[in-house]
């Protein structure tokens, strides 16, 4: 099968929700840095996902790498309102910030959501074609519940063409 037409044809393809938290949890860059997809709702209004650490992503202190705590929030706001918003926009991650709030140790927890009235405010901002920027805010917790880091994500949404 070329290139053109595997993409052409996992763009008309829908991902359950837990095929794709498989698929994520199978994703070498997810396994080498310890991250683990919990779970992801069916309506994809939820996500929640850990990470271990392990000599894989900890640095030289002994505490988790920055950049293993990053990814491990990069793509799920954009995936969750992808999903919960249908073919029918264009969604993109376009901006991130991280606040290290402490050192991490062990195992963390990262549990993002994307709810309802979120989505229809972003369908009622992109009705007229216009783009949309909204931002999403997560927390990065210990096992005591302490926040390591904050993260903010800002994703960008456009209804697509002629739909």
């Amino acid at each position: 099968m070329s290139a053109k037409l595997k993409q052409g044809f996992m763009r008309n393809v829908k991902l359950g929700a837990g095929t794709l938290r498989l698929l994520m949890n199978l994703w070498p860059p997810f396994i080498g840095a310890g991250i683990h997809v919990e779970r992801l709702s069916p309506d994809y209004t939820e996500a929640v996902v850990r990470m271990r650490l392990g000599l894989l992503n900890r640095n030289y202190m002994g505490t988790h790498f920055g950049g293993s705590l990053y990814a491990m929030t990069d793509p799920f706001f954009a995936l969750l309102v992808m999903h919960q918003l249908g073919r029918g926009y264009v969604v993109w991650d376009k901006a991130s910030s991280i606040d290290y709030k402490l050192p991490g140790r062990g195992t963390v927890r990262a549990r993002f959501r994307v709810t309802p009235e979120q989505v229809e405010a972003i369908r009622q901002a992109t009705a007229g074609g216009d783009k949309f920027e909204p931002v999403f805010t997560v927390d990065v917790v210990n096992r005591q519940g302490e926040v390591v880091a904050t993260v903010e994500k800002t994703v960008y949404v456009r209804r697509k063409p002629g739909i």
